[in-house]
């Protein structure tokens, strides 16, 4: 791309990525950008390749595509312990 594409930012700090650069950046709804500002003025944005969240709080989602809700009671129950 030769030519230079303008946004604005709004009151909130947010701005619109413009479609084409999008998908020369292969940027899709939900994936983190990286942000670097160099000493000239100069801001670098990038898509960040490997976005996926750390740590067990973002095991909740994916844990709870395996889970039927099931009373406490009942699982005791099938582990062999007493409640």
């Amino acid at each position: 791309m030769k030519h230079a594409l303008q946004t604005k930012i709004t009151g909130r700090g947010q701005t619109a990525i413009p479609v084409a650069v999008q998908e020369l950046i292969g940027a899709t709804p939900g994936r983190s950008l990286r942000w670097e500002v160099r000493s000239d003025g100069e801001c670098v944005v990038s898509v960040v390749v490997d976005d996926s969240p750390d740590g067990a709080r973002s095991m909740l989602g994916f844990a709870k595509t395996f889970r039927k809700a099931r009373p406490t009671a009942s699982w005791v129950r099938e582990l062999g312990g007493a409640l």
